[in-house]
Order: structure tokens, then C-alpha cells, then sequence
């Protein structure tokens, strides 16, 4: 086993270096990384973008407000009144979605007229015009982003699907016990006082509705009668044997385990979400098989830890479960349809934001989400992702480890 997880591992290490050394965005993000470690940056914390003497500064503007984009204009050494300034920015993003901000005068600077939403990964693309000239300057701005091959993502299990609505099914978790159905079992005893002469069935044993289980002799009539099975079922108690006395007590009881009844407690703080009826999905340890039912009555009283009992009926003709075996279930409490959901196993973290990988042809880069609610393997998306959008759901954590490799800059 060593061995092979070593091997799995050298595999998995050529594949991550084929896709990285191959791939044309890896170079292209180490050229932009390059050019980035020389990036001047101005009074405001801004990209200073410089054309002869002519400088616009571009900074992300977010204490207090979402991020928007502010220019500072200069000629020389002087500062540009921002009203004699003309100013335009291009956004393209990942997929070919373009964004396109125009500035306005505000006090000293000019304010970009849109929210610069994350990620802040786009192509950029500035115009500005000041005394009848035109000043144009394009770059890189990738955060969250990579390369991987469909041939490497393949061969590394990286699977994806497209975001869209989905059905919640809320649940609540609950344990509980096998019991015996209701009237599930019947006790038997001898009609006439006498002498066992016979069992014919004993503790343990299978017998049908109208078997002979027993032969008595009475103490009167001293002739013999029989007994019969009154349900089928198996002999789950035996309190006789032949040569005794009937002494007028129970001497067998025969249980029907054909259906058990699964007793469920709900504590007070979920009792008033569980109403009678509703779908029952039943495990049992160390068993994959789930069992679906609902809910047919509760008991009167509650247990000794407060919780109301809730019942189940389970179907046991194959004899696979057992009275007393301990069980989990979840009972449906909720169904409703949410616009967008996404996988749970396909969110990551980056930055301070939880995220999933959308993918573009061969690329893959964040989307920050804003989350709700959560049924089992999904959870809601209330922003951050468009319907449609193509993210990974399965091995999300190797496109995570290659962008926190690259570490592409977040440029405010």
C-alpha cells in the first residue's frame, strides 16, 4: 500500500509539472509577475501609468464603499484638476465578459461610475484625454487564475458541472431504536390446565399462522389437544417444555418480524418542525443501505431525555434488520427550490472569501460567493456566480494549490 500511494504520488507530481511547464498561461503569468515586481505605485496606492510627462494613477477605491475604480491625474509635476480630465477603462474578463467604466468628476479625482466586483482579474484597458491628446495604456491584472490542459485535468479527476437551481430537501437528524411492530407478537397459553406432552416448535424457531406448536393432555379429560400458532412469525420466548404443568401461564410468545417500527427521538427544540407523514431516510451502522419510509404516529409520552418518540414502519420480510438494532435517520422538515446552488465539495477558500473554480475553456479562476442555506451535499448561492457558469465539483483542492502557488497579486 506504501508503495503504490508512492507511486500514485510520483505520477500525480509529473502530471502537475506537465501542466504547469506546458501551459501557456503559466508563462504568460510569469511575465506578468515580472512586470509587476516593477510596478510604480502612487500618493493613493494606485498603478501609476505614465506616457512622457503625462500620469494617471488607478487605484481601487473600497474603505467604506465596494470597490470602485478613483484617477489622479498629473502633467509634470502638477496636479490635473479632475474635471479637465476624460477617462475611460475596459475591464475584459474571463469568458470575454468586457466591463466598461466611465469616470466622472468628484473633488479632486475622477470616480469610475461602476463596482469593480471580485475577482479583480481582468485585462485592462485605459483611455484618457487631457488638452486635446490621447493617452492609451494596457495590462494584466490576474488574481485567482490558472491553466490546466483538459488532457491533464482528466487524468487528475478534475471533474466540473454547471451551476443551476435545485430542489432543498431540509432535513433533521435523529437517532433511535428497532422495536416490534404494534400487536406484533402473541402470547400463548394452554386452553385447559394439563401436562406438555410435546413441543413442537421452541425458542428460535420459524413457524406459520395454524402451525402445531404444542401437544397438552388435560388434567381432567385426560385426552390431548393441540395447540396452534395463532400468527407466523418466530418463537421469541419459551417458558415451558415437555413434561411440565401449564400452571395457567405464558409458555411461548410468537413474534411477526416481518415489519419492525423505527422509534425516532426528536428533542423539544426540533418537535415543532416534524410533522406526521413526512419522508424518513433510515440508516443502519456499519449498513450503506438506506431505507425510506415516513413517520405514522408518536408516542404519548416522552423519554427519559425529554424527546418525543416518532414512529416508522420497516419493511423486514427479508429479515435483514433486527429489534433493538440502533439507527440514524434524517426526516424531511422542509422542500423547497433555490435559484442557484452549487456543490459543497467544490468550495475552497481564497483570500477571505469562500469560492468555487469556474472554468473557461482550459482556465480556471475564483468566483467569490455569498452563500445560504445548506441540504446536504449542496448549498444555495445568493451571489457571486451566474447560472450556467461551468466550476469544479470534484478535486477543486489541486486548482486551489496551483493559484496559491502562482500567488497572483491582488492589485489595489
Amino acid at each position: 500500500m506504501k508503495l503504490k500511494s508512492f507511486i500514485t504520488a510520483i505520477i500525480f507530481g509529473q502530471l502537475f509539472v506537465t501542466s504547469i511547464s506546458y501551459s501557456p498561461f503559466a508563462s504568460a503569468q510569469a511575465k506578468v509577475e515580472s512586470v509587476e515586481e516593477e510596478i510604480h505605485k502612487g500618493p493613493n496606492n494606485g498603478r501609476l501609468l505614465e506616457d512622457g510627462d503625462f500620469t494617471i494613477e488607478l487605484a481601487i477605491f473600497e474603505n467604506g464603499v465596494e470597490p470602485e475604480f478613483r484617477a489622479f491625474a498629473t502633467k509634470g509635476q502638477k496636479k490635473l484638476a479632475a474635471k479637465d480630465v476624460e477617462v475611460n477603462v475596459k475591464l475584459t474578463r474571463l469568458g470575454g465578459v468586457v466591463d466598461d467604466i466611465h469616470f466622472y468628476s468628484e473633488n479632486n479625482y475622477l470616480r469610475g461610475d461602476m463596482v469593480v466586483y471580485e475577482p479583480h482579474s481582468f485585462q485592462v484597458a485605459l483611455t484618457a484625454k487631457y488638452a486635446g491628446e490621447t493617452h492609451q495604456w494596457s495590462y494584466d491584472n490576474f488574481e485567482g487564475r490558472t491553466t490546466i490542459s483538459d488532457s491533464i485535468a482528466e487524468a487528475m479527476l478534475i471533474k466540473t458541472e454547471a451551476v443551476s437551481s435545485r430542489t432543498f430537501n431540509e432535513t433533521l437528524k435523529v437517532y433511535g431504536k428497532l422495536k416490534l411492530a404494534p400487536n406484533a407478537f402473541r402470547h400463548i397459553s394452554a386452553r385447559f390446565p394439563g401436562e406438555i406432552k410435546e413441543l413442537h416448535a421452541v425458542l428460535g424457531q420459524k413457524v406459520k399462522k395454524g402451525q402445531l406448536v404444542m401437544t397438552v393432555e388435560s388434567n381432567e379429560s385426560l385426552q390431548a389437544y393441540p395447540v396452534y400458532a395463532p400468527i407466523s412469525g418466530m418463537v421469541t420466548t419459551q417458558n415451558a417444555g415437555a413434561g411440565e404443568q401449564t400452571n395457567n401461564r405464558q409458555l411461548l410468545t410468537i413474534s411477526d418480524t416481518s415489519t419492525l417500527t423505527a422509534e425516532l427521538a426528536v428533542f423539544p427544540m426540533d418537535q415543532d418542525k416534524v410533522k406526521l407523514g413526512a419522508l424518513v431516510n433510515i440508516t443502519i451502522p456499519a449498513s450503506e443501505k438506506v431505507i425510506t419510509t415516513t413517520l405514522f404516529d408518536t408516542l404519548f409520552d416522552v423519554n427519559t431525555e425529554q424527546a418525543k418518540v416518532y414512529r416508522a414502519k420497516i419493511d423486514n420480510t427479508k429479515r435483514l434488520f433486527n429489534v433493538g438494532q440502533l439507527i440514524s435517520a434524517e426526516i424531511l422538515v422542509g422542500k423547497y427550490e433555490v435559484p442557484l446552488a452549487v456543490k459543497a465539495d467544490g468550495l475552497q477558500s481564497f483570500r477571505d472569501f469562500t469560492v468555487v473554480y469556474a472554468k473557461v475553456d482550459e482556465q480556471y479562476e475564483v468566483r467569490m460567493l455569498e452563500l445560504g442555506r445548506k441540504a446536504g451535499a449542496w448549498v444555495e448561492v445568493l451571489g457571486g456566480i451566474s447560472a450556467g457558469t461551468e466550476y469544479v465539483v470534484k478535486n477543486s483542492y489541486i486548482i486551489k494549490a496551483d493559484i496559491d502557488k502562482s500567488a497572483a497579486a491582488h492589485d489595489h
